[in-house]
C-alpha cells in the first residue's frame, strides 16, 4: 500500500512592506524608533541631526532604500558590513545597515532575508537596531508581569505573583 503525503509544503510567506521612522542617534548610528506594515510599498521617514543641532525629517522611498540595501549587501558578501562584525558596540548601525537589518525580505526577497537571519552576528546586531516602539512596549509589559519582590516597613521581604484576567461579557 502506497500513501501520498500531500499539504506539507508550507507556501512561500510574501515578506510584509514596511514604513520606518529611523533616527539618527548622537553617536552617529541610527536605530529604527517606529515600523508598520504597509500594503503600500517600503518608506522610511529618515530623523537627522543638521549642522546647527536640529532635527531634520527626510523622506525615502522604496527604490533608495533598495538601493542602499544592496550597498550593505555587497557588503556583507564581502565581510566589510558592521552588519555581520561582532566587534561593533553600541546600539545602531549606519543607515545602509539599519535598513538593510530591518527589512532586507521585503526589499530583496525572503531568500536573502533569510540567508541573513542565519548570521549570528547579522542577527544580533539587526536586533540592536530595531527599538520600534511596539518592541519597547512589550519588553516592558514582559519585565512588569510575573513575579516581584516587596520589602516590607519591618524589613522582611515577601515575594508576590501578579496574573490579571479580564472577561468582558455575559
Amino acid at each position: 500500500m502506497m500513501s501520498v503525503l500531500s499539504g506539507c509544503e508550507a507556501p512561500q510567506q510574501k515578506q510584509q512592506n514596511r514604513y520606518l521612522v529611523i533616527e539618527q542617534q548622537t553617536s552617529g548610528k541610527y536605530i529604527v524608533v517606529e515600523e508598520m506594515p504597509t500594503e503600500g510599498p517600503n518608506r522610511a521617514i529618515i530623523r537627522e541631526k543638521d549642522e546647527n543641532g536640529n532635527t531634520v525629517e527626510r523622506f525615502m522611498n522604496e527604490t533608495e532604500m533598495k538601493a542602499l540595501a544592496e550597498q550593505e549587501y555587497k557588503k556583507v558578501q564581502d565581510g566589510t558590513s558592521e552588519t555581520v562584525s561582532s566587534n561593533s558596540s553600541g546600539a545602531g548601525m549606519g543607515l545602509a545597515g539599519t535598513i538593510l537589518a530591518v527589512a532586507a525580505g521585503s526589499l530583496m526577497g525572503n531568500m536573502i532575508g533569510n540567508a541573513l537571519m542565519n548570521n549570528k552576528n547579522f542577527s544580533n546586531r539587526s536586533s540592536s537596531v530595531n527599538k520600534s516602539a511596539y518592541s519597547r512596549s512589550a519588553a516592558g509589559k514582559a519585565s512588569r508581569a510575573g513575579t516581584s519582590s516587596k520589602r516590607s516597613f519591618f524589613g522582611g521581604s515577601s515575594r508576590t505573583s501578579s496574573y490579571s484576567r479580564t472577561s468582558y461579557g455575559g
